[in-house]
């Protein structure tokens, strides 16, 4: 995959998405507006990302099909390859990536494809790794303004990882050697 296509804030959900159900790129471009209706979505560039992903081997193309009138759609859905990255990329944007950050929304996003006790202990870990960060320095409101952003996001992480070990979020268990659990935009 082309590095710019790799760091296209669209890849994690599209394999969130694709990890809970086999689509083609229209399909996926209508339902990625409904759920991440702040990132710019066209069909056209999610079926490019496909067909790079596809090249990187974290999805895999189906035949194309035809549904009554409508023109052949080639059905994506996730490799193993595509799978494991799932995971990681949720677990590096939970944990490093920066305060505020859309990558830290889009993982949050799809957080339920690890365990529960996996993403609490990760948040636990950002919510640390936060709460002994220091504000950039662009004068005194600036750093006030930031530090007031980031203990708003220690105090959301830490009552979403206390929810999440209460199970007061729903959250689908499933053994390891199961396959991802699907993602949604609800974490």
């Amino acid at each position: 995959m082309p590095l710019d296509a790799s760091r296209n804030s669209l890849v994690l959900p599209i394999l969130g998405l694709l990890a809970e159900r086999p689509a083609h790129a229209y399909d996926l471009a209508v339902t990625l507006r409904e759920r991440c209706g702040h990132l710019p979505v066209t069909r056209s560039t999610v079926a490019t990302l496909l067909k790079s992903m596809a090249k990187a081997g974290l999805v895999t193309a189906r035949e194309p099909g035809r549904v009554g009138n409508r023109p052949p759609r080639t059905v994506y859905e996730t490799t193993e390859a595509g799978r494991a990255g799932l995971h990681r990329r949720v677990e590096s944007g939970l944990r490093d990536s920066p305060a505020a950050s859309m990558d830290f929304v889009l993982a949050v996003g799809c957080a339920k494809v690890l365990s529960a006790e996996r993403a609490a202990v990760i948040l636990d870990q950002r919510a640390a790794r936060l709460a002994s960060g220091r504000a950039p320095g662009h004068g005194p409101l600036a750093a006030e303004y930031w530090q007031g952003l980031v203990a708003a996001e220690i105090a959301w992480i830490a009552e979403l990882a206390r929810r999440i070990r209460a199970r007061e979020v729903e959250w689908d268990e499933r053994p390891a050697d199961a396959g991802p659990v699907p993602a949604t935009a609800n974490a």
